[in-house]
């Protein structure tokens, strides 16, 4: 099992999107016009993963701006 700190996985979200060249919001509307690579899409995918375990960090609020989500 693979253990990250929250800023470890802030900091692997931002390389993913580097590694695309795309913002989030540019990624996620490319994924919901079924318009992505393979690539992009395994991206797509783990940064989803990202978030999921962002949002679980019910006490970090910068987790939840990072995800693009207001609460």
């Amino acid at each position: 099992m693979i253990h990250k700190t929250p800023q470890e996985l802030r900091e692997q979200r931002s390389s993913l999107l580097a590694e695309v060249r795309m913002s989030y919001e540019q990624l996620r509307d490319r994924a919901e016009m079924y318009s992505l690579s393979m690539d992009e899409l395994d991206v797509w995918h783990t940064i989803e993963g990202i978030d999921y375990l962002l949002d679980g960090d019910r006490g970090d609020v910068e987790a939840r701006q990072v995800s693009g989500r207001v609460r």
